[in-house]
């Protein structure tokens, strides 16, 4: 068996279902301590079931990423637990509001900023300072092919995932010096509870079929393959890579 983050702890946002559950699962069977953080606490708690169910440690915080306060003690409750933090996932996200950009209010705006954007800041913000004090780490945010290409009435959301490109790269610049690793995956179409209610929605149904076809694979990935990625970038066989995107998309951006 794999356990190339055994000892580590890691915490990963938006753990409570889909990329983030995955994630979480991946990092357990791979030794890590996992902190899963969510706001959505029934689903979390699944999570660290699960993991315990394996043998494998694991605690829930409930967080809001938008929050600096509830990400400082999230930070806080991980330190707390596991006497350190040697890796992340900022990975909890809210999809787009499904309108054209000139629509967009800005409250509309603000909540997939404050999330997808800020959210991130926050995240690092906090898990860089607490790393620094134990002599480093790595950490791995989601970004999307959606940083890199856009898709109708989604400018918040790939703004969004452009931003953390480029939080990913500053941060990686800033302390690489440091003994932090800072990378960012893309996903492509994957098959998450999100882009299952993009699909139910019926002015992206189409779109969402054309995606499927354009990707050179023939298929939309899982979780799980997105989860994989993740674990590489956060142990140490990924110890020269460093603001990297890697993108996990089934070749949708060599198109």
């Amino acid at each position: 068996m794999n356990r190339d983050l055994e000892g580590k702890s890691i915490i990963v946002t938006g753990g409570g279902s889909g990329i983030g559950r995955a994630a979480a699962l991946a990092c357990s069977v791979a030794g890590a301590r996992v902190v899963v953080a969510d706001i959505d606490a029934a689903g979390a708690e699944e999570t660290v079931s699960a993991i315990r169910r394996a043998g494998d440690d694991a605690i829930f915080v409930a967080t809001n990423v938008a929050d600096e306060e509830q990400v400082e003690a999230l930070v806080a409750a991980a330190l707390g637990q596991y006497g350190r933090l040697d890796g992340a996932f900022n990975n909890a996200g809210l999809s787009q509001t499904n309108l054209p950009l000139h629509e967009l209010t800005a409250a509309q705006w603000r909540r997939i900023q404050s999330v997808n954007f800020d959210g991130v800041f926050f995240c690092m913000k906090h898990e860089i300072r607490a790393m620094l004090k134990t002599g480093g780490g790595a950490i791995v945010n989601t970004s999307s092919t959606l940083g890199r290409v856009a898709m109708r009435s989604a400018a918040d959301y790939c703004g969004s995932k452009a931003g953390v490109l480029g939080l990913t790269k500053g941060a990686a610049v800033d302390y690489g010096d440091r003994h932090i690793r800072v990378n960012a995956v893309l996903p492509g179409a994957v098959d998450t509870p999100m882009v299952q209610a993009l699909v139910s929605d019926p002015q992206f149904a189409d779109l969402i079929e054309k995606i499927r076809a354009s990707h050179p694979l023939g298929r939309i990935g899982v979780p799980a393959e997105i989860a994989a990625a993740v674990v590489w970038l956060l142990s140490d066989k990924a110890s020269f890579v460093t603001g990297a995107e890697l993108a996990v998309d089934g070749g949708f951006l060599a198109i």
